[in-house]
């Protein structure tokens, strides 16, 4: 039986066996994206959306999570900081101005009590302070940021965090703590002078529904 009028590709064309060529690793590429995201993903729905336990989360979950851009980062001191170094462990994000003034304190003594609330599954998670403006840290603030555990105090733009994590309505950017998972998602925003109990209990949620593929460090 001969089909007539099908065009059949030329494969002696150079361009087409590129354009063939790229397809597949175009292919190859996602399939290995969704391979590794796989398990987080459906650590998040398992636990936070499917299991019928009349479980609720207190922070907001984020679906679909937003990947880490290529944010221009940098040390308290001006050394350039690749934004994909922040990858390979759970963040608990602070965002504040340099200033900081006592509400920003108050947030980030919360996020070093959360971490040690955590126990033996501390080592998991690690505290982020994006800063946002130049101006220098007072002494007392620098001190307290660099004394053990110590804390990553990165500057950042404050537009270009914003186009990545972002405040509930009515809400600034500065009023919520972020939670970023191990491939550097942003998927869990915690509410406005967040209750620390309530937002433990999120993390040891995630923790726990991670722990077959997470592992502390990077």
């Amino acid at each position: 039986m001969t089909v007539h009028g099908i065009a059949t590709p030329d494969l002696s064309d150079p361009r087409q066996l590129e354009r063939s060529r790229t397809a597949r690793g175009r292919m190859r590429m996602l399939l290995v994206l969704l391979v590794c995201a796989a398990p987080v993903v459906a650590s998040y729905l398992t636990y936070f959306v499917i299991r019928p336990e009349g479980r609720t989360n207190y922070g907001e979950l984020i679906l679909p999570t937003r990947s880490l851009p290529a944010l221009a980062l940098r040390t308290l001191d001006g050394t350039e900081v690749a934004a994909s170094t922040l990858r390979g462990q759970w963040l608990l994000v602070v965002v504040a101005p340099s200033s900081c003034g006592d509400t920003c304190q108050n947030k980030l003594f919360m996020q070093r009590q959360l971490r040690e609330m955590l126990g033996r599954d501390s080592d998991r998670l690690d505290k982020v302070w994006f800063v946002t403006g130049d101006g220098p840290l007072a002494a007392p603030l620098r001190a307290a940021v660099e004394a053990g555990p110590a804390m990553t105090a990165l500057r950042a733009d404050r537009e270009a965090l914003a186009r990545w994590l972002a405040p509930a309505d009515g809400q600034a950017l500065e009023d919520h703590l972020y939670v970023v998972d191990p491939l550097g998602a942003w998927m869990m925003r915690m509410p406005p002078a967040a209750e620390p109990s309530r937002v433990k209990r999120d993390l040891e949620r995630l923790l726990r529904a991670s722990a077959s593929w997470d592992q502390a460090g990077r």
